[in-house]
């Protein structure tokens, strides 16, 4: 099977026994203290999005499930301003809880009572909102379309469900503070894949900050067992790897890490990628919120019992860093069972395809993309790390060096999570739709990532980024517009050719689907599962050709019929202008805008096979 990023890039730098080394040099105060308040628990203003300290107990989100098919929830979106100028946000429940596991089946109506009691924090400057013409449907929603840094909606990342107003619209829904309470309401389709789903507020010019802020959390369709017969009877946990702004951005590099023969910043202020697995990164990571700052990479403590298996679902909810997962006992990369890749089981679809889990001993995770995997816990005895190794995000890219996340510590006394999958459930029927990659698309296009550089020399320079189709002139994504870059039809699959033209690893990401790589730098590939996220390689000066990917877009869900974006999942790119919008007709009516004629010229020549 195909790996998700160029291994390597993983394996660049061996950093197993500095790893080990680094955990064994430190003196932590493990904080046990609970970051999930209990029901009872009244929150004070000092606890409003508040967060465990470094080093703590990995603390599971909480689970609200849904009841006699329905889980009706009310969630607010609170905001609130830290000493060192960084600004904390989150969604809370009635109870008061941040971020809970919403748990659903196939077929559950969703209801979500969304408030928003975010404040207008000093620092926000004159530019920090905008508003949008509104659209003739823009009635139907709240907010005018103003957006800012104290708007909210909700994006449910992953879920093939309408993108309407009420259900999941971005592209016109923006609450306000003050506000009535909005409602969401929706159906999970019973023919939804059960695996990690995730939900995050999509408010463009603004996602970043929000999601650097700690506003996302998890959504988990019920059943995967039944899927994957293996995870049968685990134990299950959910961890969340969110980024941060540095906690400590001031400070030199740990004495245990060798020595970077330099330090480079983007034009945003982070640490551009240097090449060398080391030195400061761009962002800070955490765990369920527990926080491992540069430069000693303190890791938070996960506690199993000695060699238990569990299943873990692995969310990256960064704004902008890519992750490269290992767990290491010793020195050893242990085996991960790959069972679901963006919620999608691995084998979902394909006929005869239900069996064993896919040993890895690493996995690429872009921002915004989840993973599913069986893992074996230490033995009584020994410790084992979680790890992010090094990927190289390209000369105008960040810097995401090798770290530590959490050390795995087996205890005997070790909880038990709160979650189990059904020891002896009964098989999921295979779904009736035909598996994607023996559709023959419609059409061929052809698409690309850009950027606009300051300084032609610096690829670090970008200040304007563009997700261009074939044949349109690149430009900044337009909220006001109301004309989408691309029309196409339910019932339809098409192929999209991605090319990079920056410098910049990017993560494509398209709402309301999934869809299938086909090919990867002009290579077949010949992968078992279906994506909402991958990444496209970035351009280098010596390559005859722009780094491409093929995927296999799948429009035939009735679902999908309305106007959503695609976009690059490093939500600065998307924010500054890395997004467009496709809309897709009802079957039973010829689209309203023909293709372009640049792009069938287009399609014909990736169908011949040739490279632009």
């Amino acid at each position: 099977m195909k790996r998700f990023i160029d291994p390597r890039a993983f394996r660049r730098i061996l950093l197993s026994q500095f790893l080990l080394a680094a955990v064994s040099a430190l003196s932590l105060t493990l904080c046990h203290r609970p970051l999930y308040a209990s029901p009872s628990s009244a929150a004070s203003p000092a606890d409003t999005c508040a967060r465990p300290a470094a080093g703590s107990v990995v603390s599971e989100p909480p689970d609200l499930r849904s009841k006699n098919g329905i889980l009706e929830i009310s969630l607010t979106a609170l905001n609130v301003a830290q000493s060192d100028g960084s600004t904390r946000y989150c969604f809370t429940d009635g109870d008061g809880r941040e971020s809970p596991n919403l748990r659903v089946h196939p077929g559950d109506t969703v209801v979500i009572h969304l408030r928003d009691a975010m404040t207008d924090l000093s620092h926000a400057s004159a530019d920090a909102s905008h508003a949008h013409a509104p659209s003739q449907a823009a009635g139907l929603c709240t907010g005018g379309m103003t957006m800012s840094l104290v708007s909210t909606n909700l994006h449910f990342h992953g879920l093939t469900i309408p993108p309407t107003c009420h259900q999941d619209d971005v592209l016109k829904t923006s609450l306000q503070p003050g506000d009535p309470s909005f409602e969401y309401r929706f159906r999970i389709p019973d023919d939804e894949p059960p695996g990690l789903y995730w939900y995050h507020p999509h408010i463009h010019g603004f996602s970043k900050q929000q999601l650097l802020g700690g506003a996302s959390g998890a959504l988990i369709v019920e059943g995967i067992e039944r899927a994957k017969q293996e995870a049968a009877g685990l134990p299950e946990r959910v961890f969340i790897i969110r980024d941060q702004d540095l906690v400590n951005p001031n400070a030199p590099p740990a004495k245990s890490e060798p020595v970077v023969p330099k330090f480079m910043i983007d034009r945003d202020g982070d640490a551009a990628n240097n090449g060398t697995g080391f030195g400061k990164p761009a962002k800070d990571l955490s765990i369920n919120y527990v926080p491992v700052p540069y430069p000693d990479y303190p890791p938070a403590e996960i506690r199993m019992k000695p060699g238990e298996r569990q299943l873990w679902r692995v969310l990256n909810a960064s704004a902008i860093t890519y992750l490269n997962l290992e767990v290491l006992i010793g020195h050893t990369p242990q085996p991960l069972g790959l069972i679901a890749m963006d919620g999608v089981p691995i084998g979902y679809g394909l006929r005869g395809q239900v069996g064993a889990a896919n040993s890895q001993t690493h996995l690429g995770v872009p921002p915004g993309a989840r993973v599913e995997f069986i893992v074996q816990g230490p033995p009584d005895g020994e410790t084992g790390l979680l790890v992010t190794r090094t990927v190289d995000t390209g000369p105008g890219g960040e810097n995401d060096p090798n770290r530590m996340l959490a050390k795995i510590v087996p205890a005997t006394d070790a909880p038990e999570p709160r979650s189990t999958l059904a020891a002896s459930p009964p098989p999921l029927a295979p779904p009736d739709r035909t598996w994607l990659g023996e559709v023959a698309p419609v059409r061929v296009r052809r698409l690309y990532f850009s950027e606009k550089l300051v300084d032609p020399n610096d690829p670090t320079s970008a200040v304007e980024f563009y997700l261009t189709e074939e044949g349109q002139t690149p430009k900044m994504f337009d909220m006001s517009s109301t004309v989408p870059n691309i029309v196409a039809q339910q019932g339809t699959v098409e192929d999209w050719i991605i090319e990079n033209r920056s410098q910049e690893l990017h993560a494509f990401h398209i709402h309301q689907l999934h869809f299938l790589l086909v090919e990867y730098m002009g290579r077949a590939v010949n992968e078992n599962f279906l994506r909402d996220t991958v990444n496209v390689p970035y351009a280098k000066g010596q390559l005859l050709a722009y780094p491409s990917i093929r995927v296999r877009v799948d429009f035939r869900d009735s679902n999908t019929v309305g106007t959503f974006p695609y976009h690059c999942h490093l939500l600065e790119h998307e924010d500054k202008g890395m997004m467009g919008t496709i809309r897709v007709e009802p079957g039973n009516r010829t689209p309203g805008q023909p293709v372009s004629t640049a792009s069938t010229k287009a399609g014909r020549r990736a169908s011949d096979g040739s490279m632009k």
